[in-house]
């Protein structure tokens, strides 16, 4: 029974650097509490790099002491949206030429998602149909592109051509906007609770504005579970019943459109993760780590997988990768 993770990360120095030299001012390199690197969005510390960032000999290692059998990487936040649109453009292309370098390297293991300067969408465009012909399988997006919408007409162009390659969409979360505002900084909450806050609104936003109306192909995976989806759905569909501004650009239920939203399985608990296949349905729920991040948990998470019910597994394990990616 095959296993494949479908949110775990790679980076590599080249993308680190340009990120180091040109991140600044909304993001900073620097030391963490524990006096490693340590990446900074507005003051409050939201990725801490660890070896097996940069090392796919260090990943398949853990991968095989974890039996899994594929991984399909992606990089993380803050993606390639920093610097210039040179910058931005370079930093697409260095991780996304690693990453296709891994797979050759590793074609039985190793599968990747592009990465794209999406801030200027005619390089994204080109960058995307590059690195679908280097062999991305896929395509990951920050959940807010430095503050601005996923659903924003200026994007639309990526969309339409993501969708006419019906490739899969990991939604990542990042620093969400107002992060300064809501001191995400104490406690270090940016990744507790600023994530899940981020990937919620972002796809509540793709719901209500109509957008799986417009781009039907999409798959789109919300990271961590869906953020905060499972819980919430019932009140959007609440509110779209009872407030007709909720209906200006949908003519049925939200909870109707989750069949076109993927979740993963970064939720830490038996009972969220179940929560998650009643809500979003056994078909929509794949296998995933956040490894190699702090949090992250090759070993844990599928273990829990595998304590779903009978044919279930099967199809979270890796069946439904299988599926929405060609594998």
């Amino acid at each position: 029974m095959i296993s494949i993770d479908v949110h775990t990360h790679m980076l590599n120095r080249g993308w680190f650097d340009l990120l180091r030299d040109h991140g600044g001012p909304k993001y900073r390199v620097g030391k963490g509490m524990d006096g490693g690197d340590a990446v900074f969005c507005d003051g409050a510390s939201f990725l801490k790099p660890q070896p097996e960032h940069f090392d796919y000999a260090l990943r398949i290692r853990d991968m095989n002491e974890a039996r899994v059998d594929m991984a399909i990487v992606s990089l993380t936040c803050p993606n390639v949206y920093f610097g210039s649109a040179e910058v931005s453009l370079k930093a697409a292309q260095v991780i996304n030429d690693d990453m296709a370098r891994a797979q050759t390297a590793y074609p039985d293991r190793i599968r990747w998602m592009a990465s794209l300067p999406w801030e200027y969408p005619e390089a994204a465009v080109a960058e995307l149909q590059r690195a679908h012909q280097q062999g991305a399988r896929g395509v990951m997006v920050l959940a807010n592109i430095n503050g601005r919408s996923l659903t924003e007409a200026a994007f639309d162009p990526i969309w339409r051509a993501i969708d006419d390659l019906a490739l899969p969409v990991l939604i990542h979360p990042t620093a969400p906007p107002g992060t300064a505002l809501m001191d995400l900084s104490t406690h270090n909450m940016t990744g507790s609770v600023g994530f899940m806050f981020d990937t919620t609104l972002a796809v509540g936003r793709m719901i209500f504005d109509g957008f799986f109306e417009r781009f039907q192909k999409l798959k789109i995976i919300a990271s961590h579970g869906g953020g905060a989806l499972a819980y919430l759905i019932g009140r959007f569909d609440r509110c779209y019943d009872m407030e007709p501004a909720r209906r200006t650009k949908i003519d049925r239920l939200p909870s109707e459109y989750l069949r076109q939203v993927y979740v993963d399985s970064v939720v830490y608990r038996q009972d969220a993760l179940e929560l998650a296949v009643n809500v979003h349905g056994a078909d929509n729920v794949l296998f995933g780590s956040d490894y190699p991040h702090l949090i992250g948990d090759m070993k844990g998470i599928l273990g829990r997988v595998d304590q779903l019910n009978g044919g279930i597994v099967r199809r979270v394990r890796g069946g439904n990768a299988q599926r929405i990616f060609g594998i």
